[in-house]
């Protein structure tokens, strides 16, 4: 029998108008700093707006934080940090995708401890401490369908000075509460709906490939998958659809419900460290085929395979091959087979610097891998995923 913990302690609504009904819950202080992008989508759909109505209804104090960019950096957290002591403000909301909600959360971790967030980085240079006080509380309402970041306790951020992007993950930066309102997602252009959404497949793929997954995960994860095969390509097509958003925002909560990320993402944030702009679901995109199919071509992993075939709808699956056809396939259909390492600016030879750094870097888990990868393994992988 498997042994799991399961704890998310977070209040998730779910379902179109959700953020109509913030105003109705328990909130975790008096003065909120709303945490959103550097980007103006945010205010031009009145996303904003219709935060701040919901505030005002539930007489919340509020201080706007609009300095997140794509990749956050450990800047933007000590900034907005900055801003909310300056402010006495006692928890923090985030309005916007998983670079916001990430960034947000390790505000709340900031505004409750001394020095530089980059102090409590367990990168290879980063301090190593581990904070004395837990994060003061976090509310994120998330506008994409991509990367979990509503239903967990880390984040990613990075420190361009040092090429490092790495992991940060404390209990107490859970949420407290989370919206996932798929209206919110309507704006979000087909190219990002794309990117985003298979960001959320290649979450539920990595547990499922990874080593220490059990039934719980499993369950979640294929679940998932079924999903996005089946309805991506359609809000690709047609992003008003409020169906197809609906079941994509709900296969992205389940992928990280128990998400059990591979050296798939490392390998991902190694690129988008090196490349701040590169999307990080179009990473994964340009990586995921080439990492799967290393598995494929050594005949590891066939069943797990064969599970995930089957659930984006293959009949009669019978090896990784039709699982690997069925992925590239997805990637076509929501017009990604175009996407390319050269074109994010990555070049052939800079390939040598990714193997090392992909030890370095936390952001998905390297000992969870079917194999122990070697750093030539690595580069093999990179350059069959390179064109």
């Amino acid at each position: 029998m498997y042994n799991f913990i399961y704890d998310i302690p977070t209040r998730i609504l779910f379902g179109t108008g959700q953020l109509n009904n913030l105003y109705k819950e328990k909130f975790p202080g008096k003065k909120a700093l709303i945490s959103i992008s550097s980007g103006q989508s945010i205010k031009k759909y009145g996303y904003l707006k219709r935060l701040e109505e919901q505030l005002e209804k539930a007489e919340i104090e509020y201080v706007l934080f609009d300095k997140v960019r794509p990749n956050p950096t450990a800047q933007n957290v000590m900034d907005g940090a900055k801003l909310a002591k300056e402010n006495c403000c006692d928890f923090v909301i985030s309005l916007g995708g998983g670079s916001v909600m990430d960034c947000g959360k390790c505000i709340a971790l900031m505004m409750t401890n001394d020095g530089d967030l980059w102090d409590y980085s367990l990168s290879k240079q980063g301090g190593k401490k581990i904070p004395q006080n837990p994060a003061a509380p976090n509310i994120c309402i998330t506008t994409s369908a991509g990367t979990g970041s509503e239903v967990n306790a880390a984040a990613i951020i990075s420190r361009d000075d040092l090429e490092e992007k790495t992991l940060f993950l404390r209990p107490s930066m859970y949420p407290t509460i989370s919206i996932v309102d798929s209206d919110l997602m309507l704006s979000v252009p087909p190219k990002y709906t794309a990117y985003q959404g298979m960001d959320a497949f290649f979450h539920a793929s990595e547990t499922m490939m990874n080593k220490n997954v059990h039934p719980m995960a499993e369950m979640f994860a294929l679940k998932a998958i079924e999903l996005i095969a089946k309805y991506l390509p359609i809000v690709y097509k047609d992003g008003s659809n409020r169906e197809a958003r609906s079941y994509v925002a709900l296969a992205n909560t389940l992928a990280c419900y128990y998400v059990m990320s591979t050296s798939a993402h490392n390998m991902e944030h190694v690129m988008s460290g090196f490349h701040p702009a590169l999307a990080h679901g179009a990473g994964l995109i340009m990586i995921s085929p080439a990492y799967y199919n290393f598995f494929i071509e050594n005949g590891i992993g066939e069943e797990r395979f064969v599970k995930m075939a089957k659930a984006m709808g293959v009949e009669n699956p019978a090896s990784g091959k039709d699982f690997l056809n069925a992925l590239n396939k997805l990637i076509a259909d929501v017009g990604c087979d175009d996407v390319k390492m050269s074109q994010a600016g990555i070049t052939k030879e800079e390939l040598k610097k990714y193997p090392a750094k992909v030890f370095e870097v936390l952001g998905g888990d390297i000992t969870a891998d079917l194999v122990t990868f070697s750093e030539q393994d690595y580069l093999k992988i990179f350059e069959n995923a390179y064109c």
